[in-house]
């Protein structure tokens, strides 16, 4: 199979695999927060894709069967990112037909030199215990840091 970069046309199947994503990271989402990304993310898509959002995608049977994002942003300048640009990898997944044939470490390596394209000081995920042995396999090693992660949610 070979990996190809999504674009406009495959804004529809992206919704749809991102929605099948988040269905298996999170469980079950509830319909209205469903219905709210299904309306949204097509215009998310149109605006980024191929700017500062990348998809590296693999097909089987004339439909997607396994894909990538890769963030892009733009930081002010640290010893971490020296040129300020880092990527962050997103939404690496393949249909449960497809999978164990490799196609998650292409799409990966994929967006990778997508990354060094773009001149990415940085590239980060977030593995799964089950994603972990890819991510390490193609290169990325645990981050060390003495910053903690934290996040805030408005109320």
């Amino acid at each position: 199979m070979r990996v190809e970069t999504a674009a406009a046309e495959d804004i529809r199947e992206l919704t749809d695999l991102r929605l099948e994503y988040l269905r298996e990271d999170f469980g079950a989402l509830d319909a209205g927060t469903a219905a709210a990304i299904r309306e949204r993310l097509p215009d998310y898509f149109r605006a980024h894709l191929g700017r500062d959002l990348f998809a590296c995608v693999i097909r089987a049977d004339d439909a997607i069967a396994s894909c990538a994002f890769l963030l892009v942003v733009e930081k002010p300048m640290s010893p971490a990112f020296p040129n300020g640009r880092t990527g962050t990898v997103l939404n690496v997944y393949t249909r449960p037909p497809f999978r164990r044939r490799g196609y998650a470490r292409d799409v990966v390596r994929a967006l990778l030199a997508v990354a060094e394209e773009q001149a990415l000081s940085t590239v980060e995920l977030k593995a799964t215990d089950d994603g972990y042995p890819l991510y390490r396999s193609v290169g990325f090693a645990d981050n060390p840091s003495k910053h903690r992660p934290m996040k805030w949610k408005p109320q």
